[in-house]
Order: C-alpha cells, then sequence, then structure tokens
C-alpha cells in the first residue's frame, strides 16, 4: 500500500453484494469535487495510483478515487453488468455506496461501455465527464450527444487514429465539450504524456463550479 503525507488511503466496497476494489486517496480538509475513475481493458484503479494521478488531484484538494471495473483487478466478474443498463445501475449503486454527489467521471477506452451509457442515461448524477477514446460511442445517435447539459473534456492522443479519432466524432456533438489533442501520445495517451495529461485535467476541474 502506497503512503502518502496528510492523505488518507482507504479500499473496498461491498457494490451491489460485489466487493468493489478501490484506492481512494482523498485530502484531510473538505474536498473540492470527487473525481472517480475507470480503466481501461489492459488496467485496473492501481494504474491510476501509480501514474500519481490521484495523488496529484488529492493535493489539489480533490478527492480522488480509482475502482476495479467487475471482473479487473481484485473485483470479481459479475452478470449484473452484461447489459448497459446493468452497467448504468452499477454505477449508480457505486456512486451511493460512496457517497459521490455529482462527481466528475474520468473514462478510458474500454470503461466506454460503462460510462457512455451512464453519460446519456443519467448525465445529469455528475459534475463533469472526461472521456479519453472511449469505447462504445458509435452506438449512440448525435441527437443523444447534443442533449447532454454537463461539462465534457476529450482527450486522446496524436497518434491513436483508432477509437481516438472515432470517439471524437461522437463526443464533440456534446455542446458543452472541448477537445485536447496530446501531441506524439498513443491510445493510452495518459501514460505517453503524464504532465500533458494531468495539466488539462486540473485546467478543467479549477472551472467546475
Amino acid at each position: 500500500m502506497v503512503k502518502y503525507p496528510d492523505l488518507d488511503f482507504t479500499s473496498g466496497s461491498a457494490v451491489s453484494q460485489i466487493f468493489l476494489f478501490f484506492p481512494t486517496i482523498h485530502s484531510v480538509s473538505f474536498p473540492r469535487l470527487a473525481v472517480i475513475f475507470l480503466h481501461g481493458q489492459s488496467f485496473n484503479s492501481k494504474k491510476w495510483e501509480e501514474l500519481g494521478t490521484l495523488a496529484l488531484l488529492s493535493e489539489n484538494g480533490y478527492r480522488a478515487i480509482a475502482i476495479d471495473l467487475p471482473g479487473y483487478g481484485e473485483s470479481p466478474s459479475s452478470s449484473t453488468v452484461e447489459t448497459a443498463q446493468g452497467r448504468v445501475a452499477f454505477l449508480q449503486q457505486v456512486f451511493k455506496e460512496l457517497g459521490l454527489q455529482q462527481p466528475v467521471l474520468i473514462s478510458s477506452s474500454m470503461s466506454g461501455r460503462y460510462s457512455i451509457p451512464f453519460l446519456l442515461a443519467s448525465g445529469e448524477q455528475l459534475k463533469g465527464f472526461v472521456p479519453i477514446a472511449p469505447v462504445g460511442t458509435k452506438d449512440f445517435t448525435t441527437q443523444q450527444y447534443q442533449q447532454v447539459k454537463i461539462p465534457t473534456l476529450i482527450i486522446y492522443g496524436e497518434r491513436d487514429t483508432g477509437l481516438g479519432t472515432q470517439s471524437l466524432q461522437s463526443l464533440q456533438q456534446i455542446p458543452k465539450s472541448r477537445v485536447v489533442m496530446l501531441l506524439g501520445a498513443g491510445h493510452a495517451c495518459y501514460l505517453d504524456k503524464p504532465q500533458e495529461f494531468h495539466k488539462a485535467l486540473l485546467n478543467f476541474l479549477g472551472e467546475l463550479k
């Protein structure tokens, strides 16, 4: 377990009778916002910890949470998330169990299977949305994206000519969206250019009220 000075670290929660693993680091003082991170297919919650993202946000006054999605890391698989409706319900339960009211949702790659349906069905429960080349964007219509009302920061890597550019075509239909392309970065652009990613994320979070 990683130790950080003046920061609290907790892990583990029962969500809908599923043990969900999450490392969460948050500042001792009252947090400005809660920010929850979802991971890609090749990773789990620890990647956000190893990258220093959770600690950085905590140092800037945010409650930062990363979870292992069902079937990844230390969270067991669950048949309840086999459908889009089930994945929306799963995230709703996660927010409830963790006491999250209007968090900012960060979603990379595979986790778009969770975040995109949630955004379109329950976007009003979010303060902001940061998609990073998520999957599943083509499953929904332009009209659905145009109805999203929350601020959205679309991040993708310059060299990600697959999911990055594909998801951009759909996500840029969100009225309150803006785009950050990380130069020289690939699909996991936050790993290729962590400083640039962190700067863009902190700037976006700082503008949310």
